[in-house]
């Protein structure tokens, strides 16, 4: 990838347009996915771009989740750590494609040998984790495996594959449980507050939620929140299988 393909050169907005509105061609299927995921090229007013375009015809139907909305919730992840201002996802939209609507997410650059559990041991990462695991609790990710964390090649730790989140049920299964009972961090805690005044101002973070999500999974999401700020702790596991698998 050039220069002018790398993220942090170009702005945020910038991206954001060129996911939304550029042209897309797919390039390539990515491997071991259990959905249709696919590598492609986007250009938009002399900017080019490598996304992960996830079609909702594409999603595998599953026993718990709703039929045909996983890319909404893979949307929704990236809103949420916006809100947060924790910066933890890709920038993600949802878009029509060569497949149809879906989620059309930046490509991350990224060391291939590494994933959450390298990066711990690396050292360095120990506070982006922790508001990882802030926000797994509050989206109620249900599939926070470790090769879903990657090291980009700016060495931030991005946050992939969102899909089984916001569930109106408890269902939170991670690799992350380093932290229970410990007090949640000023930063984090300062993100949740942020974010809950979003939703008391009604703000277009709001507005966008409610696109994407069910009221029920919305509600939850709110209770989640409250309940975060409240206790002022990492939470401890609930019942049923709490760890992903595989792990990594």
């Amino acid at each position: 990838m050039d220069e002018e393909m790398q993220p942090q050169e170009v702005s945020i907005a910038r991206v954001l347009e060129a996911l939304a509105s550029g042209q897309l061609e797919v390039a390539a299927s990515m491997p071991y996915s259990s959905n249709y995921t696919l590598l492609a090229t986007v250009q938009h007013n002399g900017l080019e771009l490598l996304g992960i375009y996830k079609p909702k015809r594409g999603e595998r139907p599953l026993w718990d989740f709703p039929r045909g909305t996983l890319y909404k919730r893979e949307a929704a992840a990236y809103v949420i750590s916006e809100g947060l201002g924790f910066g933890l996802v890709p920038p993600t939209v949802v878009r029509d494609g060569p497949y149809g609507v879906g989620t059309l997410q930046l490509f991350i650059s990224n060391d291939e040998e590494s994933h959450l559990f390298t990066m711990l041991k690396e050292g360095g990462y120990d506070a982006t984790i922790r508001r990882l695991c802030a926000f797994d609790c509050l989206v109620n990710n249900a599939d926070r495996k470790s090769g879903h964390c990657l090291k980009g090649s700016d060495r931030r730790l991005w946050a992939i594959d969102h899909g089984l989140c916001f569930h109106v049920e408890p269902k939170l299964r991670t690799v992350i449980w380093d932290f229970v009972g410990e007090p949640l961090p000023p930063d984090v805690l300062d993100g949740l507050c942020r974010l809950r005044s979003r939703f008391e101002a009604q703000d277009d973070v709001v507005a966008v939620l409610d696109g994407l999500l069910d009221k029920g999974e919305v509600r939850a999401l709110r209770r989640r929140l409250d309940r975060l700020i409240t206790t002022g702790v990492f939470p401890t596991p609930g019942p049923g299988p709490n760890v992903p698998w595989p792990p990594v």
